[in-house]
């Protein structure tokens, strides 16, 4: 009998099965070798043929966020076509409930593939989310995507890049690249800001001089770009009139020539500007407000921004200012008696910026550790039901008919009753009789889900607004297509912020 192979042999890897050799004979017959035969085929029929277009690969998976995260899947746009997705984003109203904004983010920042698994109508999808980004002030992760993208795939690309790239300040990079691809923009604009930054002025004034002959420009632009090359002809000169609709090659060349314009009036994407250390700390606490409210800044860093020094006035953001330090310095102690002092003019300071949820999602963890009572102790619950622990403080004994209604839309259970409360009537239907829009699910369904959820973003904010059958059918949609935790913290956030 053979003998039997030893315990400590493993089985053998894909390597060593290649490397073992047939074991053979040594006593049987050598078989002749068969004549090299080209390969016959056993059917008349044509062999399949493989049809791709020119230019086409296999798609991309986009995004910054990937799906185990985000809880959405890759295929998301599956059934829908670009233009139905860029008409859904053109047409999203101004999102003031935050549970609505971050849904909004997390969709636009979620790993997906294009729809139609086409490569170029991935590269037009991604064009789209950066525009819906920087729209909405996220001006950050709109760099992270497209770059992700691919800033030299196409001058489109390119002109994206630069625009937020102009806004962050990194404008070196991108005039860098144009220098090894000049081919990646027409606009004669972009073409002497980089060749000035490069110190090329003789190029720079060259290409300005050609523009102004050909009437390459506008007027404005062209006027404003002699200023930015020739500051001394124009010395003691006026001002250049602000011009109504503002990009962020005007902006960064306004604020080259010493005329730098004010970004209250100005779209969200440049209050970014304001947080550059070159700005004024009430600049940088505006802008951080602002974006703050728009989701688009992280918590951790609006804090930082407003802990970064002491108030130098009274009145207005400066009181905002003060009361959050205060009450910072007072949770930091572990004292119950200085919390107490100091919750609330810190939560009325964030009730007048529209900051209570970012508030909530800072300190709520922080609060529960602290033993308070009576007033004190319910603002801090219900500030605890708008952070992301809303879930782990919903139970307390013996509750009031609004706080146990509260407490079941946080575990995601039917209330029992119903207090008067604002819209309470719509959220307490969502959840004990849902009414989910069909048309919605039903694209969900057929591979339209990203769409399906822009959909119900809007309707959420119709809800939100006061339209009372839309937030009952919004809620109920979110909740069928398995966005629990977003339906049950937009409806606390309807419930619980004061908003006029």
């Amino acid at each position: 009998m053979a003998q039997a192979p030893s315990a400590d042999t493993g089985p053998l890897s894909v390597i060593d099965w290649l490397g073992e050799q047939p074991k053979t004979d040594p006593r049987a017959p050598k078989r002749p070798l068969a004549p090299a035969e080209a390969p016959v085929s056993r059917s008349a029929l044509p062999p399949a043929v493989t049809v791709t277009a020119l230019g086409e690969g296999s798609p991309r998976a986009i995004g910054l966020v990937p799906a185990d995260v985000t809880g959405l899947p890759q295929d998301l746009w599956a059934g829908s076509t670009v233009n139905e997705i860029t008409d859904r984003l053109d047409h999203m109203p101004d999102l003031h409930l935050p549970a609505a904004r971050a849904l909004f983010y997390r969709l636009l920042l979620a790993e997906a593939t294009a729809p139609e698994g086409r490569a170029a109508e991935g590269d037009a999808l991604a064009l789209a989310r950066v525009k819906a980004l920087i729209d909405n002030g996220a001006v950050d992760p709109a760099l992270s995507l497209i770059e992700q993208a691919g800033v030299a795939t196409s001058p489109d690309h390119f002109a994206l890049w630069m625009q937020v790239s102009l806004l962050v300040g990194t404008e070196d990079r991108a005039c860098g690249l144009l220098t090894q691809k000049p081919y990646l923009t027409s606009d004669y604009s972009v073409r002497i800001f980089c060749a000035a930054r490069a110190g090329n002025w003789d190029t720079a004034a060259l290409t300005l001089g050609s523009a102004q002959a050909l009437e390459l420009l506008p007027p404005e632009r062209l006027a404003l770009l002699d200023r930015f090359l020739n500051p001394d002809l124009f010395e003691g000169e006026a001002r250049l009139p602000t011009p109504r609709v503002m990009d962020a090659m005007g902006f960064r060349l306004f604020e080259a020539i010493g005329e730098r314009p004010q970004t209250r009036s100005l779209p969200p994407a440049f209050s970014v500007v304001d947080l550059r250390d070159v700005a004024g700390w009430k600049a940088q606490l505006e802008a951080a407000e602002r974006l703050t409210r728009l989701g688009a800044l992280p918590d951790n860093r609006f804090l930082g921004i407003y802990s970064d020094r002491e108030p130098a006035a009274s009145g207005g953001i400066w009181d905002r200012v003060e009361a959050l330090q205060r009450f910072d310095t007072a949770l930091s102690t572990g004292s119950a008696e200085a919390v107490t002092k100091t919750l609330r003019p810190a939560w009325h300071a964030m009730q007048e910026a529209e900051l209570e949820v970012s508030f909530a999602a800072i300190f709520a963890d922080a609060l529960q550790a602290i033993p308070l009572d009576g007033v004190a102790a319910n603002l801090r619950d219900r500030i605890s039901l708008l952070s992301p622990i809303y879930e782990t403080v919903a139970a307390v004994d013996n509750p009031t008919p609004e706080r146990a209604f509260l407490a079941a839309i946080a575990m995601g259970v039917a209330p029992k009753s119903v207090p008067d409360m604002r819209q309470a009537d719509a959220i307490a239907s969502a959840f004990t009789s849902p009414s989910p829009r069909a048309n919605l699910i039903t694209g969900a369904q057929n591979g339209k889900l990203g769409t399906s959820i822009l959909a119900s973003i809007a309707l959420l904010e119709e809800g939100a607004n006061g339209d009372t059958a839309a937030l009952r059918d919004a809620l109920s949609t979110l909740r069928a297509l398995g966005l629990e935790d977003i339906a049950r913290r937009a409806a606390l956030q309807v419930l619980l912020l004061e908003r006029s």
